[in-house]
């Protein structure tokens, strides 16, 4: 027997045949196999075209959205493991590809009762805009560390690589897939738990982008309003250094976004760093806290050594406190570690590859703060009125 579109509700009537049984059994199987890329149940997706028993054979026929889906053996090898158990012949996944109805039909039921800005006022998803005054102080890698971490807490959490110069989110999380284009809509490719979107993962590895401001405020607001990010707890985005076109239009597109301020320790980084946080002058983003980078670095015989000086982020924090006059603490101080860049070099972020290592550490307590942090009230309108 072959069933199409059926959505079994679980509740079996007394005249159910064995063999519907066991179909719907295998239904109830699937709606717990979950999309990669869009995080909801294939069931639910209509990607299930078909089940059909045969003995003690069964046979499934997904629809994948495109012909060439990067998830295509994620999802056969997870279909096959939900449906193992229920027979003791074989399993045979069929993989087929949507119509452009069918792709149309998923984009509108997807994206139709959503607002076309998913992240703009009033939005339930904690964002954190990583910010520096200047290049080359681990502000993509601290940020990516943040991201995978909080993915591991079990949060959903998405990725933007703002940076769209100086593009290098793709190879710290070990991205090497295109995103997915199902008609208008863009699914972002997933590492470690994160979605990702970056320029980096639409153009050659070594192509320049050269691009003035409206090209970079139109790349970023389709990385917002053109990707389908689903329902996330947490986003962030890998802002480029300095004060430019990129930050402006962050603060436009994303008005909910709390800035999180990277430093290392030289007075030089400390100095540009405190003026990227007083964009929220103009900006109206607040600043949630600094992050120093490349602190003391702890030998093997137990020497500290402060390679980039000390002092850096409390004086980034205590400037930043004054003129915003507003308390922006010091929240974590990341130690110089080679272990970091070897991680991030690798693709693997090291709070995920080495857990145990200083630099992932103090990363680790970092997450957890942010992760049981209440969403900001900065410049929000509380539902109450006076009597």
């Amino acid at each position: 027997m072959r069933l199409t579109d059926l959505h079994p509700t679980g509740v079996l009537a007394p005249e159910v045949s064995p063999e519907s049984a066991r179909e719907i059994q295998a239904w109830k199987a699937l709606a717990k196999v979950i999309d990669p890329e869009i995080s909801q149940p294939i069931t639910k997706l209509g990607m299930v075209a078909a089940v059909e028993f045969s003995g003690e054979n069964i046979e499934v026929v997904i629809r994948l959205t495109i012909s060439g889906c990067p998830m295509r053996e994620t999802i056969s090898a997870d279909v096959t493991r939900a449906l193992e158990d229920l027979v003791s012949g074989n399993v045979t996944v069929n993989l087929q590809s949507m119509t452009k109805e069918q792709r149309l039909a998923l984009q509108d039921d997807l994206t139709g009762a959503r607002p076309k800005n998913p992240f703009g006022k009033d939005s339930l998803t904690k964002i954190y805009a990583v910010a520096s005054g200047k290049g080359g102080v681990g502000k993509s890698t601290i940020t990516a560390n943040l991201a995978a971490g909080l993915a591991r807490t079990g949060l959903s959490v998405g990725l933007i690589d703002a940076d769209v110069y100086g593009f290098s989110i793709p190879r710290i999380m070990g991205i090497s897939t295109k995103p997915t284009k199902v008609q208008d809509m863009i699914l972002p490719p997933v590492a470690h738990g994160v979605k990702v979107m970056s320029i980096g993962l639409l153009v050659a590895k070594d192509q320049p982008v050269v691009w003035r401001g409206p090209m970079l405020h139109k790349a970023l607001q389709q990385f917002i309003t053109d990707t389908y990010w689903g329902d996330l707890d947490v986003l962030l985005v890998d802002l480029p250094p300095g004060t430019g076109d990129i930050a402006i239009s962050s603060a436009e597109l994303l008005p909910d976004a709390q800035l999180l301020v990277i430093t290392t320790p030289e007075s030089t980084s400390s100095d540009v760093a405190a003026r990227a946080g007083q964009i929220s002058i103009q900006t109206h983003q607040p600043v949630a806290g600094v992050i120093e980078n490349m602190g003391p670095m702890e030998l093997q015989d137990g020497t500290v050594v402060n390679i980039f000086g000390s002092g850096g982020g409390i004086a980034v924090s205590e400037h930043l406190t004054s003129v915003l006059e507003k308390d922006i603490p010091l929240m974590a101080t990341i130690p110089l570690d080679p272990t970091l860049r070897s991680d991030s070099e690798k693709g693997i972020p090291s709070v995920i590859a080495s857990p145990n290592c200083s630099a992932a550490s103090a990363l680790s307590k970092l997450v957890h703060e942010l992760a049981s942090a209440p969403r900001s009230l900065f410049g929000r309108k509380l539902p109450v009125s006076p009597r």
